[in-house]
């Protein structure tokens, strides 16, 4: 299977290294280009008792790669994960900003049948907001493309 995991800190690295460990061939993506060079390099950011050897061991197997690219990445995936963070905003909740725009972008890059799934910690009513967004960047594409969203969070 082919995934996509958006968001390489703690949550979308542990998760995409293991898919790819599992046999599946995932790319991560990340907006910091640095971080992506890095890891590119063999360089990983966070300790995770055997990460790094996993990490190593998949990309020479060509099952994990990195790039800063979604579009790119969306090509041939069936899965996209959101995985990126939920601080917390001023009055104590999540703040959607990084997961919504992930959203978008999903929604102007999509080019098949996509399943998205929320691995971001978020709140009750989030997927319909993920839902909305991507199916509004959709719209503005005169695109029918179907998609799925399913909520799977990560609680660290």
């Amino acid at each position: 299977m082919n995934i996509t995991v958006i968001g390489s800190g703690y949550v979308g690295l542990v998760s995409g290294t293991c898919f790819a460990e599992m046999g599946n061939r995932v790319t991560c993506v990340d907006i910091d280009p640095v971080k992506i060079e890095k890891l590119n390099k063999g360089i990983i950011p966070i300790f995770e008792p055997g990460l790094e050897t996993m990490v190593l061991k998949n990309v020479k197997n060509e099952n994990l790669f990195f790039t800063t690219k979604l579009n790119e990445a969306l090509e041939n995936s069936e899965i996209a994960f959101i995985a990126v963070g939920t601080p917390m905003g001023d009055d104590g909740s999540a703040d959607l900003q990084y997961v919504l725009a992930v959203a978008k972008s999903i929604g102007q890059s999509m080019q098949k049948r996509l399943i998205v799934v929320d691995k971001s910690t978020v709140p009750i009513g989030t997927a319909d907001k993920v839902k909305l967004t991507i199916q509004k960047e959709l719209d503005l594409r005169n695109s029918d493309l179907e998609f799925d969203v399913v909520s799977n969070p990560e609680f660290l």
